[in-house]
């Protein structure tokens, strides 16, 4: 387990962050302690320093990292985490100058990620994508290295691995890529067999801590943990979903989305994210109470348009809506439904948006049957609706209301189906 055990004592950090004005700083950093915390940090205090740009040593000037310095080397604080990603000599120099272990954003979010993946595909995309952001990071990391077994960044790959040379890492990030081809390949097979078999998906997708997880136990019993934190679950879950229609679809689960996410895990989990792209319809869960909800809405949407998901049928679930008073207030994108998960109101809505999002699946159609090719008809009565069978000159005319993919499997017995256009 890498959870931090009740009686170990927690990691204490200082929060830095350079405000230039290109996004909300405060909120940002708001966000960073949500995710110290996740990691099992205890924040001890929060800085930020408004500068046109971050320093090209230190990130901060040198009078506020003397001032940090100064003021907390009495406070038994081990690490400095930085609201954004730092270069390697950014690193090595502000550890030199202060004396305190330093980590980045990208490093934290890793760290979480390590802790929560479960599956063997889940640790793979963490470790690799642990090693490619160390593996320009390896020299001189000094006290980042010095702390065997301990704090945010060491868990995942190991230290062993750290401290192994460039050419071993690489050798291991390309047996990594290997084993996620692999991997990738068999989630292709599976997607291609659903589509051969007329399954629809439904994707939940969101900002972490949306209630996604909470939600996907609500529709389908799945069993998925749901805990009031960031990226309480990371493996995609998939289950079945009946709908009011009778129509049945599946509903995948997602890893959870936050400001800036390090570029090495979105590529890590780029074939798990790319369920999103390949869905019927997608379910944009959003937190209603959260004073950022639109900007958590465009982060996922900025998201599925680099996937390729644009133009994909989108529902807005405002997740929480029963912590609002007025729902009257909230702009809304598209398709809205307001829920709460966790209480199951606003359910019904939901499950009938989704029907009405799904494209078609059933069609109707007027088949015939040559009397020396009889038996493809039982296929149409078992699996459709049908409204009349005449027997002709021809054959067995059977007009009935049937599944898209039985259509395109029968169409050699529809008269005058258009071969040369598209399947359904």
């Amino acid at each position: 387990m890498y959870e931090n055990e009740s009686n170990e004592r927690k990691e204490r950090a200082i929060l830095c962050s350079v405000d230039t004005g290109k996004f909300d700083a405060n909120i940002s950093i708001d966000e960073l302690e949500e995710l110290a915390r996740t990691a099992g940090a205890e924040v001890i205090a929060k800085v930020i320093q408004a500068r046109p740009a971050p320093d090209a040593a230190l990130f901060l000037g040198v009078g506020k990292l003397e001032e940090i310095k100064e003021f907390y080397q009495y406070q038994d604080i081990d690490t400095l985490i930085f609201d954004d990603e730092l270069t390697p000599s950014q690193q090595r120099n502000i550890e030199k100058f202060t004396g305190f272990r330093v980590v980045d954003r990208t490093t934290l979010i890793l760290d979480i990620f390590a802790q929560r993946a479960r599956s063997k595909e889940g640790k793979l995309q963490v470790e690799l994508a642990q090693l490619k952001y160390r593996l320009p990071r390896l020299g001189g990391q000094g006290l980042a290295l010095s702390r065997l077994g301990g704090g945010i960044g060491t868990r995942g790959p190991g230290e062993s691995k750290l401290e192994s040379d460039k050419r071993h890492i690489r050798r291991r990030i390309d047996s990594i890529s290997d084993e996620l081809k692999e991997v990738e390949k068999r989630r292709n097979n599976m997607r291609r067999r659903r589509e051969k078999d007329g399954v629809q998906t439904v994707v939940i997708v969101g900002y972490t801590n949306a209630g996604k997880s909470t939600l996907m136990n609500r529709l389908s019993d799945a069993g998925v943990l749901a805990e009031n934190m960031l990226f309480a679950t990371l493996d995609p879950t998939s289950r079945a979903l009946e709908l009011p229609s009778g129509r049945s679809v599946m509903l995948i689960d997602t890893v959870g989305l936050v400001r800036r996410l390090p570029h090495n895990l979105v590529e890590a989990f780029k074939s798990t994210l790319e369920e999103a792209a390949c869905a019927d319809v997608i379910l944009n869960v959003c937190d209603a109470s959260s004073s950022e909800y639109a900007e958590h809405l465009k982060v996922t949407e900025e998201l599925l348009n680099e996937l390729g998901a644009s133009g994909k049928p989108i529902v807005s679930v405002m997740n929480k809506a029963d912590l609002l008073y007025n729902t009257d207030d909230i702009p809304t994108i598209g398709r809205t439904v307001f829920i709460s998960a966790l209480r199951g109101t606003g359910i019904n809505e939901l499950l009938k948006a989704i029907d009405e999002s799904l494209p078609p699946d059933r069609a109707r159609a007027t088949y015939l049957f040559p009397y020396s090719d009889m038996g493809p008809s039982n296929i149409v009565r078992e699996d459709g609706t049908v409204f009349s069978e005449e027997y002709t000159e021809e054959g067995l005319v059977i007009d009935a209301l049937c599944s898209i993919r039985v259509m395109n499997k029968l169409k050699a017995y529809i008269p005058g189906f258009p071969e040369e256009e598209e399947e359904f």
